[in-house]
Order: structure tokens, then C-alpha cells, then sequence
């Protein structure tokens, strides 16, 4: 199984391309693109040229002989009355997938949105609205797994495709040939429902993608596993119960952002070994 990481606190602190190849030298076999700034002006995606950058990045990844497997689009995807973040975050998540494409990912993440009415309707028009949008460019939409706080306490609560049950009713739903499931791990682990549980509800053919952390069932802590409390060997054995053929994907940059920029590599290789650790508990 090949071993990605997101590229979100690499990028932060070199830049996208000196990120790229790091991430191939540390040997990483493949990168979740981070866009999480995309709808703003200084990004280099924001304005008219965002095709010549885009190609850039493919062109500096396939010089350090790695690809992308995924990206993650901006979120949130929308904001309850505010007309102003929604009229702008739009077209940025739309820009996302043709960036994916350019950059030759398959799979671009794409959070659903929480809502205290109509919620499953609201998700599932906006979802259907980008459907033209994957058509063109090819890309296939993962949607993940998702939970809220209780405003009164912070308390982790359930709130859109939380649950495996709920996560199968929104995808059942929508055309199978471009969205597909991104299980984040550790969101998983904060609701209730374990992750062996939710993989075994999707199953081979709902579930494409991951994102891969640790938590303390308490807090979203995107950490590295076995270093909070999720049952990685539990996690495995379910992945390879329904034989799933995507990627393990790290979304575990929390992890890295306590160490200085100095150890900023070893810490990383120690995520790439803990990662083919956990793959090698597949065979």
C-alpha cells in the first residue's frame, strides 16, 4: 500500500515546491495537496495564472519521481448566512478540482456541510452542482466524515456523515463514478463509532481514500498514531477485511507542527515508518 502525507505544514514552512521535494527525498511514494488557502488573493492558485502554477507542481513533482493521490479543497464548503464567504468559497472549491486534475490526482476532498434543517438536501444539491465540474475535468469528489461541538459544553457531538450508516445514505445517492468516500480516522474515533466499524459499513466499494490520525476520543488532535488512543491493529485488520486498494494517507501535521524546523524531516520520517509499519499489518 503506498504511503502519502498532506502537504499542508511542509508548504508553511519551505514553500510548495522546496515541500515536494522533501516529501519524495524523506520518500513519501505519493501527496495529499493541501489548497486549505486557496480562496485567498496571495495564494499563487487565486488569480488568472493558476493553470501555469498548477503545472508547476506536476512538472516539480514528477522531477522528484512522486505523484499526487489526492487534495484537499478550502473549507468550510459553506456558511450559514454568510452570502459573502459562500459567493467566494464556490468557485474556489471549483478551481480545486481543476487543479486537481491538472496536477494529476485522482481525488479531491470536499467537506459536506452541517446544518440544523434540511441538511441532507442542502448537501446533496451542492454535491450535485459540481457534478459538471468532475465530469470535465475528471476528478472524483471524496466526501468525509464529519462532527460538531455542542456550544454549550465543546463537547464532540455527530453532525454530517458521522456515522457509517449516514455516510452510506449520502454516497448511495449520489452518481458512483464521482464521489466516493475519504473515512477520516480520527474524526471517526471522536463520535462514538469506532473506524474498524465505519470501514466495515463502507466497504471496498464506497471507501477509496483515508485520512490517517490520532486521537484521545475527547479532542481532534490530527496527531501520529500510537500516540493517543485509536486501535491501529483494529483499524488494519478492517481495512484489510473489505481488501481496500487506496492509499494510506496521513493527515497527522499537528504532529509535526511541535517540533522546530530543524527536526521538521526526522519527525516526518518517523511518520513514513510508522506508516509502513501500519501497512505492513495488511499483508
Amino acid at each position: 500500500m503506498k504511503i502519502s502525507t498532506q502537504t499542508c505544514e511542509f508548504s508553511n514552512r519551505f514553500g510548495d515546491f522546496k515541500a515536494i521535494e522533501m516529501l519524495a527525498d524523506i520518500g513519501y511514494d505519493c501527496l495529499d495537496y493541501s489548497m486549505f488557502g486557496i480562496a485567498k488573493p496571495e495564494s499563487p492558485l487565486f488569480g488568472n495564472q493558476f493553470e501555469d502554477y498548477a503545472l508547476e507542481l506536476k512538472k516539480a513533482a514528477d522531477c522528484c519521481g512522486i505523484s499526487f493521490n489526492q487534495t484537499h479543497a478550502p473549507f468550510p464548503s459553506h456558511r450559514s448566512g454568510d452570502d459573502e464567504y459562500n459567493a467566494k468559497i464556490l468557485p474556489a472549491i471549483k478551481r480545486a478540482i481543476a487543479v486537481t486534475s491538472i496536477i494529476g490526482a485522482k481525488y479531491v476532498i470536499i467537506h459536506p456541510t452541517a446544518l440544523k434543517k434540511h441538511q441532507k438536501k442542502f448537501n446533496m444539491d451542492f454535491f450535485n452542482s459540481l457534478l459538471p465540474c468532475c465530469e470535465e475535468y475528471d476528478v472524483v469528489i471524496a466526501l468525509e466524515n464529519m462532527f460538531g461541538s455542542n456550544r454549550n459544553n465543546s463537547q464532540i457531538i455527530p453532525n454530517v456523515c458521522s456515522t457509517g450508516r449516514e455516510f452510506c445514505g449520502y454516497l448511495d445517492e449520489l452518481d458512483s463514478r464521482y464521489f466516493t468516500a475519504c473515512l477520516d480516522i480520527g474524526h471517526a474515533g471522536l463520535v462514538g463509532e469506532t473506524a474498524p466499524d465505519m470501514i466495515r459499513e463502507l466497504g471496498r466499494d464506497r471507501l477509496k481514500s483515508l485520512h490517517v490520525h490520532d486521537n484521545n476520543f475527547l479532542r481532534d488532535l490530527h496527531t501520529l498514531p500510537f500516540t493517543q488512543n485509536l486501535d491501529w491493529p483494529a483499524i488494519m485488520q478492517a481495512l484489510k477485511d473489505i481488501g481496500y486498494t487506496g492509499e494510506f494517507t496521513f493527515e497527522a501535521d499537528n504532529f509535526l507542527r511541535g517540533f522546530p524546523p530543524e527536526l521538521t524531516v526526522s519527525a516526518s520520517k518517523l511518520m513514513l515508518e510508522t506508516g509502513r509499519y501500519l501497512a505492513r499489518l495488511m499483508k
